[in-house]
Parts: C-alpha cells; structure tokens; sequence
C-alpha cells in the first residue's frame, strides 16, 4: 500500500453547496472535517440515526472512470493507488490522524441531483467508504495512506 496517498481534500459549507478544495485539513474525532457541513451537522444526510458520516473518502481513478471532476463526487478526500474496500474495519492512518474503515459510503439519488443523470446507477457497488475519526489530526495532499496496527 506504499503508494496509496491523498489526491484531494473537499469540504462543503452547508447541504448542497459546491465543495472546495483544501491543500490541508484538520479532522475532528467524533465530528469530522472541521469547516464541512457534516461536521456543522448541517449535511444532506445530518442526522443522529447515522452516526457515521464524519468522513467519506472516494478513489481518484472512480472520478476520472465517471468522467466527473475532481471532488466530483462530493467526498471529503479523495485518494489514488488503494482499493477502498479493502479498508473496511481496518484502521488506517492519514497524515497525523488515525481512521477506521466503517462500511461503503453507497450513491444516494442526491448526488445525482448535485451532479448528473445517470450517476446513481454507475456508482452502484462502489461509491466510496465510510470512515470513522479514531483520533484527530490534519491530513494534507500528498500524504500517504498507511495501514494502522493500533
């Protein structure tokens, strides 16, 4: 996994906003991304009933496969040279912070209504993952994805 790193960072402010990308960020355990709308508990899908949504991570060769920019599928960090999958309940770490792979982060017809028709189904089976913030900590681009023994 030696060349899995960190493509891009994207937050958006509030649901349904453009998402902006960041060089850096500092994620928050138990919340998120600080400055995105998940951590403010003001995304699409903020609720308590889903106690995951504190970060979504998404492959960069997805993005380019679907034709969609960068941060195009509206994830908060966008990674190259890893099978996502591969990382669920696994702990893994990103620049200082410690995450754990919680479950696939599955289209919702909202992204397609942000994006383009179509989406939903050619995103089936493989939009992303789901993670939990272990321990905070800021991750930039260009670091690396490194398997977790902890």
């Amino acid at each position: 996994m030696s060349a899995a790193t960190v493509d891009g960072i994207y937050v958006a402010r509030a649901a349904g906003e453009p998402v902006q990308p960041l060089l850096r960020a500092e994620l928050a355990a138990g919340a998120g991304v600080k400055g995105d709308r998940y951590a403010a508990r003001q995304g699409y899908w903020s609720d308590p009933r889903w106690p995951d949504q504190e970060l979504t991570l998404v492959e960069a060769e997805l993005e380019e496969a679907m034709g969609v920019a960068p941060g195009g599928l509206r994830r908060n960090i966008v990674t190259r040279g890893i099978d996502l999958r591969t990382l669920t309940g696994r702990r893994f770490a990103i620049g200082t912070a410690l995450l754990e792979g919680v479950r696939p982060c599955d289209p919702c017809m909202h992204l397609e209504e942000l994006t383009r028709p179509g989406l939903f189904q050619e995103l089936a089976g493989r939009g992303g993952l789901r993670a939990r913030i272990v321990r905070g900590g800021e991750v930039a681009v260009g670091d690396a994805i490194r398997l977790s023994g902890e």
